[in-house]
């Protein structure tokens, strides 16, 4: 029987329309937007200025502390100027814009495809190196890789799981990186494998994906240590404490990192870019990021630069149809609505997804029924019914009482309410005010 977490979870359709779609390297834009805070923590501060001449993989913007990440030139050109842009979640953020002039990159980057599989590098040093080259969670949490390295005095990791579950419907990114960087992902996780000091890794893959699972396990047959296990399909999964839980069946105590149980997650996205970054000395300044959606002509998995219009990923795909309804960054379920189409790919963006009108629009809201459905399916153990009325009764306390910070807005609550209750929408601004009140209080 194939394993899963323990609470709650639901099925939405796979619609996984782009996953037979080989990986296609997207042509260079004329100007790249590039946000300084393309991660969780502390945003960068900003080493370059108007006039500059910048080649890839140049550091452009320096971590702004521990918590933080470098963020590094994708394209040589000339900075045109240091401004604030609006970014996928609709606020506006500091940006490097750079006019593209050619495509020199740094010297010390190796861009053959030859794959190097002596790490000659410390532990101390990978973590550096992981640091230095701006490698962060690309799963979408985006918190930065070489804090993940580092685990707490007195903790100590037992067991590396690399997370290729990739539950969200539509996204097909990590799925191709498995399939088509299968030997770089090995090596990739034996450097994570020495930097955390750890003699075991498991690949979780769901059992939606049996080509990615076959060439793992071809590819892992011989490799002391790391194993592949196959997942029921079953969302949220790819949640790190979901997946801690189908793996290892420990879960992760409330409040607490993954550390707590003796686990380390990374994606295999993440996994691949620490590879380059340690054998390759590539920073991370471009990503695979699936476009698709029921109306897109050419459903696409494309390898973009950091800071391409979210527009000429789309163009590339077909274009927009004449019905759309929404464009949504990441996927369906954690996703947000693009307010335009100018916001640029960031390490963080999985996904693009088209949907047409009939399928863009909300329901009317209705009053709760006390069915209990948001409370069954709510993988964190969480009332999601309960949340939303302190939210809207501004009853924060009490909401952190409830654990609201816990919620991994993963949607599932939302996607099963038969009232079409935005519970999501409520608990993330709930979460936001009690976020607040934390912080303060400390």
């Amino acid at each position: 029987m194939l394993k899963t977490f323990s609470i709650g979870g639901i099925h939405p359709a796979d619609r996984k329309i782009s996953a037979e779609k080989s990986i296609e390297v997207l042509p260079l834009p004329k100007r790249v937007v590039v946000p300084v805070a393309q991660h969780i923590g502390a945003p960068a501060k900003t080493e370059v200025k108007k006039g500059d001449l910048v080649k890839a993989g140049q550091v452009i913007a320096k971590s702004g502390g521990f918590v933080s990440a470098n963020i590094h030139s994708p394209v040589s050109g000339k900075v045109f100027k240091l401004d604030e842009v609006v970014d996928a979640s609709g606020y506006r953020k500091p940006a490097v814009i750079i006019d593209v002039e050619g495509d020199e990159w740094e010297e010390s980057i190796d861009r053959s495809e030859t794959l190097k599989t002596e790490i000659t590098l410390s532990p101390e040093e990978i973590v550096k190196k992981v640091g230095e080259m701006g490698i962060v969670g690309m799963g979408g949490a985006t918190f930065p890789a070489h804090v993940k390295l580092a685990p707490p005095p007195g903790k100590k990791c037992k067991v590396l799981i690399i997370n290729g579950v990739e539950c969200e419907p539509f996204l097909t990114s990590d799925h191709r990186v498995m399939l088509e960087k299968g030997d770089e992902l090995i090596v990739g996780i034996k450097i994570l494998m020495k930097a955390l000091h750890v003699d075991r890794a498991v690949i979780g893959i769901e059992n939606n994906k049996p080509d990615a699972i076959k060439h793992l396990e071809q590819l892992t047959k011989k490799e002391q240590g790391i194993e592949v296990q196959p997942l029921k399909v079953q969302y949220p999964q790819g949640g790190e404490k979901q997946l801690i839980d189908a793996v290892t069946g420990r879960q992760v105590p409330s409040g607490k990192l993954p550390i707590e149980v003796g686990a380390v997650v990374h994606n295999v996205g993440t996994t691949l870019a620490v590879y380059e970054a340690v054998q390759k000395n590539k920073p991370l300044i471009e990503r695979v990021v699936t476009v698709t959606g029921p109306g897109i002509s050419k459903p696409s998995n494309f390898l973009a630069r950091i800071g391409t219009p979210v527009s000429q990923l789309i163009e590339a795909a077909g274009g927009l149809p004449n019905n759309t309804g929404k464009v949504i960054g990441g996927g369906p379920m954690m996703g947000k609505a693009l307010a335009s189409l100018d916001v640029p790919v960031t390490k963080g963006s999985s996904g693009i997804l088209v949907f047409p009108q009939e399928e863009a629009h909300r329901k009317p809201m209705e009053n709760c029924i006390r069915c209990g459905k948001c409370v069954s399916v709510c993988p964190m153990g969480l009332e999601p019914y309960l949340l939303m009325i302190e939210t809207e009764k501004e009853l924060f306390d009490r909401a952190e009482g409830d654990n609201i910070m816990d919620c991994i807005e993963c949607g599932s609550c939302s996607f099963t309410c038969p009232a079409n209750r935005p519970l999501l929408d409520y608990i993330r601004l709930g979460k936001g005010k009690v976020g607040q009140i934390i912080r303060n209080r400390n």
